[in-house]
């Protein structure tokens, strides 16, 4: 995916996995009931324990999915143009489990739901999906929360820059799979509950081994098997 760029809502919605089975006309329908939300820089979407009753997808800019205070934030992912959270909202009202702000300027697309349940009745498909959706981000918590627990930094460090690579890997030129995604190591030490200065220290020590190649934020990983090592297993 490129580095800064719009989706267009339309286009959005066809590429959920949650809507994979519903028909071209029936999804201009979906679309008819959505609306736009727009976020400055570091603005608070929501935070954890309020009222969730929405579905949003990005469609342009960044933002992070957290948990915690200023003093002590655990960063569980960073939201990119393309995807969409809150699934679980438009099932219930429940207060949200954790918080979510921008990390720059953001437009979201937004689907209430009281608009979605009537639509959700008459497409039981989707119903299907949808409970696909919570299981995976329900998991994927679940292992962000194991393995602060039991993997070391570098461990840990190793993991996500492969999973990264494997959700948002292009061949490189030269061999290699670049993540395209801009990662300051600020944010990467965010994804891992770690200090900067530490993702700094191993990321130079896998560099000057070959392991990695890091120019201007972007990463490539260059041994896979490596990294596999450092965490500990293979993810692929």
């Amino acid at each position: 995916m490129a580095l800064t760029r719009l989706v267009d809502g339309r286009t959005l919605l066809d590429r959920i996995p949650l809507f994979a089975g519903v028909n071209r006309r029936e999804l201009d329908l979906l679309y008819a009931i959505t609306g736009t939300r727009r976020l400055r820089t570091r603005e608070v979407l929501f935070r954890k324990g309020d009222e969730g009753a929405t579905l949003y997808g990005v469609m342009r800019g960044r933002l992070r999915l957290y948990s915690g205070g200023e003093s002590k934030e655990v960063v569980f992912k960073f939201f990119e143009p393309g995807e969409v959270f809150g699934e679980i909202a438009l099932l219930t009202s429940q207060p949200r489990s954790a918080a979510v702000a921008a990390v720059e300027a953001a437009e979201l697309l937004t689907l209430q739901r009281r608009d979605f349940l009537p639509f959700l009745e008459q497409h039981p498909k989707v119903a299907i999906q949808l409970a696909t959706s919570l299981a995976e981000r329900l998991r994927a918590l679940s292992d962000a929360m194991e393995d602060a627990m039991l993997l070391s930094i570098s461990g840990r460090l190793a993991k996500k820059l492969l999973t990264l690579a494997q959700d948002h890997g292009k061949p490189a030129p030269g061999g290699g799979t670049r993540i395209d995604l801009k990662l300051p190591q600020a944010e990467l030490g965010e994804l891992v509950g770690a200090t900067r200065e530490s993702v700094n220290k191993h990321m130079r020590a896998w560099t000057e081994a070959g392991m990695l190649r890091a120019e201007r934020g972007i990463i490539t990983v260059l041994d896979e098997e490596a990294l596999e090592a450092q965490a500990g297993y293979a993810l692929f």
